[in-house]
């Protein structure tokens, strides 16, 4: 799977270089090219942005650059994503959707937003990761790439997708691990029986109380479908 995404702070995606991302980055099961708008600024400060039309606050990035931004990457059939918070609220449906992608190019707003001239032009979708606006689109994009790389093969067991939360359109059943007992808590009986067909009866009737208890929409969901 690869990822190129443009962005005017590619310094913020460090974090990817971490953890499970990290290593299937090592591993080349993935690809983040990161592409700086700000290189196609024709402006000898490097200026990106300017006043909008109209009036009122705040600066709009401009459209030449990104579209410039853009053109400097060699497949243009990959689907183009704007993180926006008009977008659609991502979940685990849409990412499951979208791993089966070879390649996305992600594009991170900021500031007051994107010229629609641009967005109209080579934007194919648009996703929020909530009904709540932040400071860019960097931490969304992190988010997005997070959650479609765990469906790429060899970066995590199948096992561990089909067991977590909304994969089944449940929430998971509770962990455990050593020690057996902690602070006087026991760890359930019935995951020392070893007998694997009553555990995983466990499990279901724990992911649905759990469901019941946290997410009762959920349910009404799969009742509904």
């Amino acid at each position: 799977m690869k990822f190129d995404v443009l962005t005017l702070f590619p310094e913020m995606f460090d974090t990817l270089n971490q953890s499970i991302i990290g290593k299937a980055k090592e591993k080349e099961l993935i690809d983040i090219n990161l592409i700086n708008i700000r290189d196609f600024s024709k402006d000898k400060h490097k200026k990106v942005d300017d006043t909008p039309y109209g009036g009122g606050a705040g600066m709009v990035i401009k459209p030449d650059v990104v579209y410039d931004a853009y053109k400097s990457i060699e497949n243009k059939n990959a689907k183009v994503i704007y993180m926006s918070p008009q977008g659609k609220i991502l979940n685990q449906k849409k990412i499951e959707n979208l791993s089966k992608q070879k390649h996305l190019i992600i594009l991170c707003g900021h500031y007051e937003g994107i010229d629609q001239r641009v967005l109209d032009k080579i934007v194919d979708e648009e996703i929020s990761i909530g009904d709540y606006v932040l400071t860019g689109g960097e931490i969304p994009a992190m988010v997005l790439i997070d959650s479609i790389s765990r469906y790429v093969e060899g970066v995590i067991s199948q096992e561990s997708i089909e067991e977590e939360s909304f994969s089944n359109g449940l929430l998971e059943y509770p962990q455990y691990t050593r020690p057996e007992v902690f602070e006087g808590e026991k760890v359930p009986e019935i995951l020392l029986s070893g007998h694997h067909e009553n555990i995983e009866k466990w499990r279901k009737d724990k992911s649905i109380e759990i469901t019941k208890k946290k997410r009762p929409d959920l349910l009404k969901n799969m009742a509904e479908n």
